[in-house]
């Protein structure tokens, strides 16, 4: 699909018109960790707050739509390379060439989702940090993670965000925290070394020229399997094909989906086989469907490493 890109409107700002559906919320939820992640917050006015360390330095970027537009003003030292990467955040890079949806659960996803698009962020360790704190663990401990740690190391938003809204933080600060507030956090040993060890690739990992390169390099990391590579492949580079590989509900949600079973990893790539290319958009379709199992057996209990 291809765009139409306006030019600036004056500095902090620029308007962009799509020239095909676009659904702001559905491309940029991805990026929220929880309903109170520092970094991401959506006002009743409708607009979007995201903040980011780009490679210019802090930034805060808000989108909203009017007339079928999109207005994006930013403040900070990133606020250049934020509005310049709009478009990409957007999903103006996403190709559906090759994509056809064979299955009735899939053409009404698409149906009811046409505005669906994956976007990318370009920022590999902002993406990495949540997924791994997400690693075999209930996503509330992930997210409780995510918002301490933001909140101890991340710096205030620049310009008039929201209050409470913190941007992340440099590898260098990452590579510091001291063991007792990866505790604190409630993140054990095995999350905390896998991160602060990937901070220091971060130059390089930022660097990866594709999708392919970046899971290469990622998995060359101790820590990080095809799971996590997936999860920040999606969103840093937008890549429509990495499936998540290892998620703990991911496989009965597309099996039910598509066969009305439950199934298994193994299972999910072999109905997924039709869609190569598009694999994760599939499952992100599917997912937006509402089909679920039937709920079985207690729910994972969350832990506390806080009181260990």
């Amino acid at each position: 699909m291809s765009l139409a890109y306006g030019p600036p409107l004056a500095a902090g700002e620029r308007r962009w018109r799509p020239d095909g559906p676009l659904d702001v919320l559905l491309v940029l939820r991805p990026h929220r960790r929880g309903s109170g992640d520092p970094t991401w917050q959506r006002t009743p006015d409708g607009a979007i707050w995201r903040t980011c360390r780009t490679p210019d330095g802090p930034g805060t970027l808000r989108i909203g739509v009017r007339d079928g537009q999109v207005l994006a003003s930013a403040w900070g030292p990133g606020a250049r390379w934020l509005l310049e990467t709009v478009p990409s955040l957007l999903g103006a890079g996403d190709d559906v060439s090759g994509f056809t949806p064979g299955h009735e659960a899939v053409r009404q996803a698409v149906r009811r989702h046409p505005g669906l698009r994956i976007g990318r962020s370009s920022r590999v360790l902002e993406a990495l940090v949540p997924a791994v704190l997400e690693q075999k663990v209930v996503l509330a401990e992930a997210r409780r993670a995510w918002r301490w740690l933001l909140i101890r190391y991340g710096e205030p938003a620049p310009g008039p965000a929201p209050e409470g809204m913190r941007v992340f933080p440099g590898p260098e600060v990452w590579r510091s925290i001291p063991p007792w507030d990866w505790h604190r956090a409630g993140a054990e040993a095995v999350r905390a070394e896998t991160i602060m060890n990937a901070a220091w690739h971060a130059e390089k990992l930022e660097a990866a020229a594709g999708s392919a390169e970046l899971d290469r390099l990622l998995r060359a990391l101790p820590g990080i399997g095809v799971w996590t590579s997936a999860e920040v492949r999606q969103r840093s580079h937008g890549d429509p094909d990495a499936v998540s590989v290892g998620d703990y509900h991911l496989p009965s949600l597309v099996g039910w989906s598509l066969t009305g079973q439950r199934t298994d990893d193994a299972g999910m790539l072999r109905l997924l086989t039709p869609y190569r290319g598009h694999r994760h958009r599939v499952s992100r379709l599917l997912a937006l469907t509402g089909r679920r199992p039937p709920a079985r057996g207690p729910r994972m209990a969350p832990r506390d490493y806080r009181s260990f």
